[in-house]
């Protein structure tokens, strides 16, 4: 062993990660070609390959930053949980990465799990331009609304311990954070007072992503390979779904295609009807839209905060942070359209 490689974290990495593997894979040669890949705010991404009997396992290492157990949030899941879901959400016909091991504390790696490792884009602007997508783009909206049906068919008596959050419960937990920001909004203000009056019934209530967008689909000439980053998951309103992905802000530019910038909601809706889910009613799924936008706009205001107060002085925090006007005119287009 040289001294570079005792010094080289993705050396102790590469270690931990072939013993932890003698659960799941056997006869294990090496683990190589260990990478830390870009993206994920929250949690630690790794690709690596592990070689058996001359077989070649492309995988994934999703673990808590630094290899430590997670600190609990009030929104993400933890990290076995996730995989939990993944294994669930693939039962019911949803392509995921299937998930090779769940790690323990004696792995030494942290909390976290390993996948497989599914070949395609996720960076919206490729999705949406590159010439390798065009005959897929066509056909994301509609096996988006089959794939978020599929999702609300998990049976709820199968799920782990998840938070509650429909409609009632997403309103006051973002009031609270916008007063919190005492950054008044009169747009912002607007918007909660529509979904104060139009508060929709809590009629069925079902396992929902919490952030089923282009960014977070994995995507290849063929269409959706794989839905990623369960980490928001949570029981709600299904429509939360729908309506997320039509948010302004996950279009990427691409404005006429309200489906994440690649389709119509009619498509997704005759997915999603196609798939077995239920009639998609559209001005309920408008109203998660706005909720949806104005939750975004909410975020962005932290974003803002963290920047002002010295917390965090990356232009990465400033550049989004900036974005909460571009969601108060996308707020005003949602309510009070102007027609041409």
């Amino acid at each position: 062993m040289s001294a570079a490689e005792n010094n080289d974290p993705k050396h102790d990495i590469a270690l931990a990660l072939r013993e932890a593997l003698g659960r799941a894979l056997a006869n294990i040669d090496l683990v190589r070609n260990v990478r830390r890949l870009s993206g994920g705010a929250s949690q630690e991404t790794w690709a690596f390959d592990a070689v058996t009997d001359h077989h070649v396992h492309p995988l994934i290492l999703r673990r808590a930053p630094g290899g430590h157990t997670n600190t609990k949030r009030d929104t993400a899941v933890p990290l076995a949980t996730e995989a939990h879901l993944i294994q669930l959400a693939q039962k019911q016909g949803v392509p995921v990465p299937p998930v090779t091991l769940v790690l323990d504390e004696t792995d030494g790696l942290g909390d976290g799990f390993i996948m497989e490792r599914i070949e395609g884009e996720t960076i919206a602007r490729k999705i949406l331009r590159d010439e390798a997508y065009a005959e897929a783009r066509p056909r994301l909206a509609r096996q988006c609304g089959e794939m978020l049906a599929r999702i609300h068919d998990v049976p709820l008596d199968k799920l782990p311990d998840l938070q509650r959050s429909p409609a009632r419960a997403e309103i006051d937990k973002y009031r609270d954070i916008y007063k919190s920001t005492n950054h008044p909004h009169p747009v912002f203000e607007l918007a909660f007072r529509y979904l104060e009056d139009n508060l929709p019934a809590d009629d069925r209530l079902t396992l929902v992503h919490g952030d089923f967008r282009n960014g977070n689909l994995m995507v290849g000439p063929d269409g959706v390979r794989a839905v990623l980053d369960w980490e928001l998951a949570h029981i709600g309103d299904p429509m939360e779904d729908l309506g997320w992905i039509c948010v302004n802000s996950w279009r990427f530019g691409e404005i006429d295609n309200p489906v994440g910038g690649f389709g119509s909601r009619e498509d997704m809706f005759a997915g999603y009807e196609a798939a077995g889910g239920p009639s998609v009613d559209p001005e309920r799924v408008k109203y998660w839209e706005v909720l949806g936008t104005l939750k975004w706009g909410v975020m962005c205001l932290i974003m803002v905060q963290a920047f002002s107060s010295g917390m965090d002085r990356s232009v990465e925090r400033a550049a989004i942070g900036r974005r909460a006007s571009e969601t108060e005119i996308d707020l005003l287009n949602l309510l009070a359209p102007r027609h041409i």
